[in-house]
């Protein structure tokens, strides 16, 4: 076990800790509400440091990231456990079982990295990277010493501290918006909206950033409040690409999955604030990357496979500048 990073010790032998906005009060022996940070002898630990529970060299748009180099393979890895209890969580069997793992260090895991040539970096997914911050911080400082870039897949529930100590060592962001009202949050995802904007906002100008939606039909789609979501989005920039991704039964939530005109329609809606919307878990559907000045197709994808027509991360047609980020 490895002695968590962010608490403090309270009475009784108490400690509480200050990694993310639930700021569990954890009793001797007790654990934390993600079931990884555990109170023992006074002092808290991390119980999933260095214990993987799967690992890929992923292409980068799986992410989803698709203005960070285009194209591109990134070895891909998470733990166990998660500091939200979503009913529609899509990777439950890692984020709220207790999964088979497979220990490692952190040599083992720059040895892997080093192992392929095209190789970007590291992304911190699967299950949520905030509930192993020990083992992604220490990763990510040796990753960023190689020269390898950094990316972080996650739900933005972090506080403040925390997230300023690692983002000079994070190179890309994608956080989930899983909604834009606290109702949604508090009863599917047992969790608060205001500290996953705020992370948002912090992120925004120190790492590039993609944002996530998950769309399920009568829960986070109204129409009202989609509007407010994408124009707080466009206040802080019109150029974050945006991921409309379409729910499909899992976990203890048995909803249908996403009509594809809820998406189309979104999109719709997205569209008037955004330069760039993506639809995501849908086949046949147009994703590849425009020009918002003159039109032009500047990525081509069909599926993972990616074709980058950018010169110097300008359109190849009208030389403007465009928000990606190319080899």
């Amino acid at each position: 076990m490895k002695e968590a990073y962010y608490y403090e010790v309270k009475e009784n032998d108490c400690v509480q800790c200050h990694l993310c906005p639930h700021e569990c009060i954890i009793k001797p022996d007790g654990i934390g509400r993600c079931s990884v940070r555990k109170n023992t002898g006074g002092k808290l630990f991390s119980l999933n440091y260095g214990e993987i529970t799967g690992y890929a060299f992923d292409p980068i748009e799986k992410k989803p990231l698709y203005h960070f180099y285009p194209g591109r393979p990134i070895f891909s890895f998470g733990t166990f456990g998660c500091n939200f209890s979503c009913d529609f969580c899509q990777n439950w069997h890692i984020a709220q079982a207790n999964p088979n793992t497979q220990r490692v260090t952190i040599d083992q895991m720059m040895n892997t990295i080093k192992s392929s040539d095209e190789n970007l970096g590291v992304a911190y997914t699967y299950n949520e990277p905030t509930i192993f911050y020990e083992f992604m911080f220490d990763l990510s400082k040796a990753v960023h010493e190689a020269g390898y870039k950094n990316v972080v897949v996650s739900n933005g529930y972090i506080m403040q501290e925390p997230l300023e100590a690692l983002l000079p060592y994070i190179d890309a962001y994608n956080i989930d918006l899983k909604a834009f009202n606290d109702t949604f949050y508090k009863e599917l995802c047992k969790g608060k909206r205001s500290p996953v904007m705020e992370t948002i906002k912090r992120v925004h100008g120190k790492a590039h950033m993609e944002i996530t939606l998950l769309l399920i039909d009568g829960e986070n789609t109204n129409v009202e409040e989609l509007e407010d979501m994408f124009k707080w989005i466009s206040d802080i920039d019109k150029d974050i690409p945006i991921h409309l991704s379409r729910y499909h039964p899992a976990n203890r939530m048995t909803n249908p999955p996403t009509e594809i005109q809820t998406l189309l329609t979104t999109q719709a809606i997205a569209k008037k604030y955004l330069n760039y919307v993506y639809l995501g878990n849908v086949f046949k559907m147009d994703d590849n990357t425009y020009c918002p000045h003159c039109g032009a197709e500047v990525i081509s994808r069909r599926g993972y496979n990616c074709k980058s027509m950018l010169v110097g991360s300008k359109c190849h047609v009208c030389s403007s500048r465009l928000p990606v980020i190319d080899a």
